[in-house]
């Protein structure tokens, strides 16, 4: 997508101009992999115009492989982004109708092709609410990845104000999860996606405070919802103002749950993109460590870094990210 950023904290109706940047779901995924030095790919349909060029030009510049996006269809989707300040939350307005990825429609994309040497595809939540057409076609993919043996992960990713083309979440999610190895979401997705949530537990009213064993029966539940899913993660975002947060995340596999370290963001300059940088720290971790405890907190302590940079892509390194992991919290000079 293209996104249009008001500067620094101005509103909308203050604006006179807007910082142009690229980003969405699954391209902030892909640009992490690229960063931590594994071969991604981005896999889509965009118009056949300057500002697709544009994009894509800003995804090879992170070592992103973008050979099999198709095009055709009108236009490329569009976010505008408010960023809030203490009390006043961020907004974000989505203009996305007849994008091309939303008039998309199964076989446009030769998925076994595509696929062909993958070990891992990653999808999120966004793209099925935006038409049936896309919901198909990422089912479409799920399906032969499966076939294929190809590792499959989701971010839930649930945004109520795409929905909106008759269809719910609850209604078309559970058949393109069905076919995930790797579940991620927030503390709210699944509630919101699946109606699943800790008792008592209001996002609102936390006050930075998330208990993260309160998410085991949350995740276990998943688990038996969706037989196939080998482990399942959730972020724990706790909102003290939209400039202070603390974060983490639990990961549940084979009856037990890993609780990451907690992180206080107490200076956010961009928290947009900050589960993308977990789901790629996660995808990161688990293909690179051993052990699932380490998995987790490289993906905690990435998007903890994420939400020191600007835009919607993570651009940190692996060195980076393990001396956080380390303790290494003081944001010395490096020279």
């Amino acid at each position: 997508m293209l996104r249009l950023a008001t500067p620094g904290y101005e509103r909308f109706n203050q604006a006179t101009q807007f910082n142009v940047s690229f980003g969405g779901g699954e391209a902030n995924v892909a640009v992490s992999l690229a960063n931590y030095g594994l071969d991604a790919e981005f896999v889509t349909r965009m118009p056949k115009n300057d500002i697709s060029q544009s994009c894509l030009m800003n995804l090879h510049k992170y070592g992103v492989d973008t050979r099999n996006v198709i095009f055709g269809g009108e236009r490329l989707g569009i976010y505008f982004l408010e960023t809030g300040a203490v009390a006043r939350a961020s907004k974000v307005i989505y203009d996305r109708s007849h994008a091309s990825i939303a008039d998309i429609q199964p076989g446009m994309i030769n998925w076994k092709e595509v696929l062909n040497g993958a070990d891992w595809f990653h999808w999120t939540g966004i793209t099925p609410a935006l038409s049936q057409g896309a919901a198909d076609a990422c089912l479409e993919a799920i399906k032969i990845c499966n076939e294929m043996g190809i590792t499959v992960s989701t971010d839930l990713n649930f945004r109520k104000n795409l929905w909106n083309y008759g269809k719910t979440a609850a209604e078309v999610m559970p058949a393109l999860v069905e076919g995930c190895d790797i579940i991620l979401g927030n503390e709210e997705d699944a509630d919101k996606v699946f109606g699943l949530r800790p008792i008592d537990f209001e996002v609102e009213s936390s006050g930075g405070e998330v208990n993260a064993g309160e998410f085991e029966p949350v995740c276990d539940q998943l688990m038996k919802r969706f037989p196939r899913a080998k482990k399942v993660i959730i972020t724990l975002r706790g909102s003290i103002n939209a400039n202070h947060n603390t974060w983490g995340g639990v990961l549940y596999t084979n009856g037990k749950l890993y609780k990451s370290k907690r992180y206080d963001i107490t200076h956010i300059v961009d928290r947009v993109g900050g589960g993308d940088s977990f789901m790629g720290g996660l995808i990161y971790g688990l293909l690179t460590y051993t052990d699932n405890q380490r998995a987790l907190e490289f993906a905690v302590a990435a998007s903890c870094l994420k939400h020191t940079i600007y835009g919607d892509f993570n651009l940190v390194t692996v060195e980076e990210v393990e001396k956080l992991m380390g303790g290494d919290a003081s944001g010395r000079v490096s020279r």
